[in-house]
């Protein structure tokens, strides 16, 4: 039997009935014993690997609900365009040109993150594209993920011109005169890439149709960067058969880089229910969860449906009627389906309460339906939740990137309550932290460091009445999160009987200051018992 016992510790179990500790043992990929290290040394039992940690935290590892996996695993391969390196327009053709240099000519040019928000000129064009190349098809996204700039040759090579329909939850920019920009909004991206699936109206489509040997590649490449990050178990909120397909081939061959749980996209609904599948289903290492819905759009790009107008008089835009959302929504809790809807707008909330009414009442008191980013509930609507039962999905990295865009855009009255997880949490709730990556940081402890300070980038407040304490921003990343994906009672704490995910922290995070807090990453990492990232100080 391999034992491996961590000393000297200051472990953070997330159980409440054995709060704190000073060791732990695992053995055979599950925790043996938590409590002081004289009684942890005693049941190891002579021949245990023991590590020494020095005082820094031990916590389960960390549990992302809300983390696109594969297409993050993608962007570390692509032209990053995030903020601030690319700060404008000009920044973004440079690196675009940069990347044309080495490409050969007829290939796309793939670039994530760009936040035209902080562009001083506002949203770049398809013409300040065509200056870094026209002879490769150029995609930019979004920093959410809804929209894209593209290039001439990207629009000619789907034979897109001036004349093209605005598809359902979805639209093509056009200038004064009626000519295309080269930005596309939500569902028209469907029309534009080279996408491996038709996903309809049922999200933004970014599946792209890439060879599955080099997406493969790409997903086992990405182990370090979530393992260092002390990330053990992430839930990929919009999942295709190009993923699964994917995720599963990975499985097979071991190589999958950690526990994954997926939510199929909504347009799968009737094709699984024909089979009789639903969530949970799977094993501890590739399980199917939730179903993915999509309500409104993006707070970061202008298309979350709020009562009032914002920003430069952004209306928002649903990608269903809400008719239509509540159908499809209780068609999958008949079906066996806990539901997750995205969510951002008050509008759009009070669109998916009424979804959610639905599937509760066919799911019953233990449905667990899911809000994803659940960006501006109204404290009536929060209450609703509590009466729901509802899991707000909360991404507060957006707060710290875009912060001070949001009160410039929604004015201080409604940018102040995004994410309202204080008030979400004294209502009864078990709101949850997660990334969204590929849109920001997947660091878990960036995170936490969001949703303790309610910082900007720039360092003004954004809802500080709505920051939490260390302990439960902790909590809403590793047992609340292992709650929300139905797993609470195999991860997200150091329970004995438990699947030994464990992550030493490079630092005893108790005793930092809240803004010393984001620099923190793993010093070493467990997966299944196993140690799987040791940084360099814990080789030593």
């Amino acid at each position: 039997m391999s034992t491996t016992v961590i000393t000297g510790a200051k472990v953070l179990t997330m159980d409440p009935a054995n709060p704190s500790a000073e060791a732990v043992a695992v053995r055979d990929g599950r925790i043996l014993a938590v409590g002081r290290e004289a009684d942890v040394l005693a049941a190891a039992g002579p021949g245990a690997e023991v590590v020494r940690a020095g005082g820094r935290s031990v916590l389960p590892g960390f549990i992302d609900p809300h983390n696109h996996l594969l297409s993050t695993a993608e962007t570390l391969v692509a032209v990053d365009a995030r903020y601030p390196a690319v700060g404008s327009a000009a920044d973004l053709v440079a690196a675009v040109a940069a990347e044309a240099a080495r490409t050969p000519a007829g290939q796309w040019i793939r670039a994530y993150g760009m936040d035209d928000a902080k562009y001083p000129g506002g949203r770049p064009t398809r013409a300040q594209l065509d200056e870094a190349t026209t002879e490769h098809p150029v995609i930019v996204y979004h920093v959410s993920g809804h929209q894209a700039v593209v290039n001439s040759a990207a629009l000619a090579w789907r034979g897109i011109g001036d004349d093209v329909a605005d598809p359902a939850g979805g639209s093509f920019l056009r200038d004064e005169g009626g000519r295309l920009t080269g930005m596309v909004l939500d569902s028209a991206m469907e029309l534009l890439l080279p996408v491996a699936v038709d996903i309809g109206c049922h999200g933004p489509n970014f599946h792209v149709d890439l060879p599955g040997e080099q997406l493969l590649g790409w997903l086992e490449g990405a182990r370090e960067t979530y393992l260092r990050a002390g990330v053990t178990t992430v839930c990929d909120p919009q999942v295709s058969r190009r993923e699964l397909k994917v995720y599963r081939a990975a499985h097979a061959a071991g190589t999958l880089p950690v526990r994954t749980v997926v939510m199929p996209l909504s347009h799968l609904l009737d094709e699984l229910t024909e089979v009789g599948l639903a969530g949970p289903f799977g094993d501890d290492r590739l399980r199917f969860g939730a179903m993915k819905f999509y309500c409104d759009g993006t707070l970061l790009g202008g298309t979350a449906m709020f009562d009032e107008p914002y920003g430069d008089n952004f209306t928002g835009s649903l990608y269903h009627h809400p008719d239509e959302l509540t159908d499809l929504v209780r068609r999958a809790a008949v079906a066996g389906w806990q539901v997750g809807i995205h969510t951002q707008g008050d509008r759009a909330m009070g669109y998916s309460l009424e979804a959610i009414k639905a599937a509760v009442a066919v799911s019953g008191d233990d449905a667990r339906p899911r809000i994803e980013h659940c960006g501006h509930p109204t404290p009536a609507q929060v209450r609703e939740f509590a009466s729901l039962g509802v899991i707000p999905v909360n991404q507060p990295n957006f707060l710290y990137d875009s912060g001070t865009d949001f009160v410039r855009r929604l004015g201080e009255r409604r940018a102040h309550r995004l994410q309202p997880m204080r008030e979400e949490i004294d209502a009864g709730l078990r709101p949850v932290l997660s990334s969204d990556s590929f849109v920001s940081s997947l660091r878990p402890m960036e995170t936490v460091s969001n949703a303790v300070r309610r910082r900007t980038r720039e360092d003004g407040p954004i809802g500080a009445e709505q920051a939490v304490t260390l302990e439960e921003a902790l909590r809403a990343h590793t047992i609340d999160a292992a709650y929300a994906l139905r797993m609470e009672d195999r991860i997200g704490s150091l329970t004995p009987g438990k699947l030994a995910d464990v992550v030493v922290l490079d630092a005893d995070v108790t005793a930092l200051a809240t803004d010393q807090l984001s620099g923190v990453d793993a010093w070493l990492t467990m997966l299944d018992g196993r140690i799987v990232h040791r940084s360099p100080a814990a080789s030593r």
